[in-house]
């Protein structure tokens, strides 16, 4: 089975527009990396529901809750997602079997149409998508993986404009 490596290798060249991390505590992991990267304010988003209708985990339905916390790094977005509550999903079970860490970057695609080919280059070539869905606002997201390379997810997101706009004004008040 060909890994997502392998697909990212065969794609154009990426850049990477965020950094996640999971975390049983964001306000431990706000303070921490405030300490060690200088990042000055961080935006809560608190309990974001991820529902059925909109969101899979292993091609089932999902159903949680999780809260996010983001800032920049420069041009870098940084995630910290805390999972609150709900049944199984990526953040949790992350949680579980791995401890608080180093989630998954993000790469961005243009539109729609670019998500859906990402998407299908990468189950052509044996990636295993292992969540997806939309976010409120429209933002479309799939997380995929190669555990076997020690990558443990990147996602692949499709970021609205009304979003786009969110996440400047986020990046403004690092300034």
């Amino acid at each position: 089975m060909l890994g997502y490596s392998a697909v990212l290798m065969s794609a154009p060249v990426q850049t990477a527009v965020q950094i996640a991390w999971v975390t049983p505590d964001l306000d431990s992991t706000e303070a921490a990396l405030s300490n060690l990267l200088g990042v000055r304010k961080w935006v809560r988003l608190p309990e974001v529901h991820f529902g059925p209708d909109t969101c899979t985990y292993h091609g089932r339905p999902a159903d949680f809750v999780a809260s996010i916390s983001l800032s920049y790094l420069h041009d870098m977005q940084l995630e910290l997602i805390e999972p609150v509550r709900g049944g199984p999903n990526i953040y949790s079970d992350f949680l579980r079997e791995r401890g608080a860490g180093l989630h998954h970057i993000c790469v961005e695609v243009p539109d729609d149409a670019a998500f859906d080919e990402a998407l299908g280059a990468a189950t052509a070539k044996g990636a295993h998508i292992a969540s997806q869905g939309v976010m409120p606002g429209g933002m479309r997201f799939a997380y995929v993986s190669d555990p076997d390379a020690g990558v443990p997810y990147v996602e692949i997101a499709h970021i609205p404009e009304q979003i786009k706009r969110f996440f400047d004004y986020i990046r403004q008040e690092q300034r």
